[in-house]
């Protein structure tokens, strides 16, 4: 899949080989990202390998005039999507989303209820809000 967007060159979607399973994890780890993942956890270089090892065939990867600018992934009809914040409202997030539908058309988005950013980028690309899920926060009773 290749397309022009806001300036770039090329976009183009690719496979997670090996070669991109560290841009991965340290787009996960990114201070500036953190807050929109339902979990924030540290991720080892190794806990990394044995991940992808397992999963990379689940992964994708958008690339900007060759270099990775973000990626999606869909595990159990789980979609978990970051966009390197370099790139962010250049349209690579909405090309990741579309890019996931086409793969994997019933997969489902859990979206932090104060990730606006993630809200607003799935409701652009047709997705709806169907369920609200509570939990309740046991640290603090």
């Amino acid at each position: 899949m290749n397309r022009e967007i806001l300036g770039f060159t090329e976009l183009r979607l690719v496979e997670c080989k090996e070669q991109y399973w560290e841009f991965v994890r340290s787009l996960r780890l990114d201070e500036r990202v953190l807050d929109g993942f339902i979990e924030k956890i540290d991720i080892t270089t190794e806990q990394q390998t044995a991940y992808m090892a397992k999963y990379s065939h689940c992964f994708r990867i958008a690339l900007v005039n060759g270099q990775p600018a973000g990626y999606f992934g869909v595990i159990d009809d789980d979609i978990r999507i970051c966009v390197h914040p370099d790139f962010q409202r250049k349209g690579v997030g909405k090309f990741l989303v579309n890019s996931c539908f086409k793969i994997w058309p019933t997969a489902l988005a859990k979206i932090k209820i104060t990730n606006q950013s993630s809200q607003k980028l799935f409701e652009s690309c047709g997705y709806k809000k169907e369920y609200y899920l509570y939990r309740k926060d046991f640290f603090n009773d």
